[in-house]
């Protein structure tokens, strides 16, 4: 997304819940005379403890001092960002998920950063780093955290019953069967709709784009051959009842990894912190892997989850944009301030030297029997696949929710439930004023 485009299509969003406040807030472009005394800078973020990372800041740049509000997540923040925005009152920076960016940028809620951010791209994978950028020349953000997908497995219970870790998604289905084959009452893993971001970082990883511009118009490819071959043949092993089809995150499905019923799932690098609240009584049992692979011998991953560090537009016209790219390239980069988060806020840095670095020089507690977790999941982070979100992508989250839901339930398949979302999603894209393509 260029952003002669972002400012074309700003004044057509209006009318979904990421397109509440269109609009900006008026005042001089371009940075200004700083004001006597320190720059104030403020922070929107989620974060925990960000406010001690702050501080770290904030003790050795007395110039520049740096305030954190805490905020929700999600949909929640978008839509308060912008609302802030055309109100004039946004913050200098903000936490941003990076599937949200598009419709950030889209509404002019974020500057470009580009001739600000230095060499912090050579920081950061490719694959990461495309996301802030939208594809184009243009800088949006500092990533912060990233979450590449990795499989997860028992170790003591693939060992009960023979079973090989899987290096391709053929041989994931294998074994799927055979678990069921020598235990039915156990399942390898799930598929659940409960939370797109799995599907759509599992489709990542097979080369999806699910929203390309060009011009002034964008493309929605929800229904790719990439997504479909994915949709295929998630729906094909729930269908025969290789996989279990309940959703994550309720009850049944951490009894489910706490007693062994499942004994795999495919997630992020957080899953050490859901383990220890869904399955405490398997401590020291599980153990970290690659993402399977679509073609053997290839090394490549998708995310799930995963945040940045952006500048508002409205920090630019308060001529506070070069200090705030300063503290957004600070808290990301920084060894010092990466270690912090890691402690503080236990996240997973997107910063690639940090991935090896002293703080996380030891495995998770509960993967304590791997001690080389974190050297895994570096090897695993550094080739995660770019991916392509668009301006209205609660729509198709909300829609992958209803349909896949229903299917997996139903255990129907999944090729009705992907046009569901194409369809839906290049809908809302035409009902707001956009161009569409194809």
């Amino acid at each position: 997304m260029h952003r002669r485009l972002a400012l074309a299509s700003a004044a057509a969003l209006c009318g979904t819940l990421v397109l509440t406040a269109c609009g900006s807030s008026g005042g001089a472009s371009g940075d200004t005379a700083a004001a006597a005394g320190p720059v104030k800078l403020t922070f929107w973020s989620w974060t925990p403890n960000m406010d001690k990372v702050a501080a770290l800041w904030n003790a050795s740049h007395p110039d520049v001092q740096v305030s954190v509000q805490k905020q929700a997540s999600g949909d929640d923040l978008v839509t308060k960002t912008i609302t802030a925005a055309k109100a004039g009152n946004a913050p200098d920076l903000v936490q941003v998920e990076y599937q949200a960016l598009p419709t950030l940028v889209s509404n002019d809620v974020l500057a470009d950063i580009a001739k600000r951010s230095g060499a912090a791209k050579d920081r950061f994978a490719a694959g990461v780093w495309q996301q802030v950028t939208l594809g184009s020349d243009a800088v949006y953000a500092i990533p912060e955290d990233t979450a590449p997908l990795a499989f997860y497995y028992r170790t003591d219970l693939f060992a009960q019953y023979g079973l090989k870790v899987p290096t391709t998604w053929a041989e994931f289905a294998d074994t799927a069967r055979q678990l069921k084959q020598k235990d039915p009452s156990k399942a390898l893993t799930t598929f659940s709709a409960n939370d797109p971001g799995l599907f759509a970082g599992l489709a990542q990883q097979a080369g999806a784009r699910w929203w390309t511009a060009s011009g002034d118009a964008w493309k929605v490819a929800v229904d790719d051959a990439a997504t479909e071959k994915v949709a295929d043949f998630w729906g094909g092993l729930v269908a025969e009842g290789a996989v279990d089809n309940q959703p994550m995150y309720t009850p049944a499905w951490s009894k489910a990894l706490n007693d062994g019923s499942q004994i795999a799932w495919v997630s992020a690098v957080w899953a050490p912190g859901v383990f220890t609240s869904s399955a405490p009584d398997t401590k020291g049992k599980w153990a970290i892997a690659p993402l399977p692979q679509w073609n053997a011998g290839e090394s490549v991953t998708g995310s799930w989850g995963g945040s940045s560090t952006g500048v508002t537009t409205g920090a630019e016209k308060a001529g506070h944009a070069d200090a705030a790219t300063q503290f957004a390239t600070w808290l990301n980069t920084d060894p010092q301030a990466v270690a912090a988060l890691v402690k503080e806020a236990g996240i997973y840095p997107a910063a690639t030297a940090a991935q090896t670095g002293g703080a996380l020089a030891n495995a998770p507690e509960f993967f304590a029997n791997q001690p080389d977790f974190y050297t895994r999941a570096a090897e695993i982070a550094k080739n995660t696949a770019p991916a392509a979100w668009g301006p209205n992508v609660n729509v198709a989250y909300s829609t992958f929710k209803d349909a896949f839901g229903k299917a997996a339930q139903n255990k129907s398949g999944f090729p009705a439930a992907l046009t569901a979302i194409q369809q839906a999603t290049v809908a809302d894209l035409k009902k707001n004023g956009f161009t569409t393509q194809g």
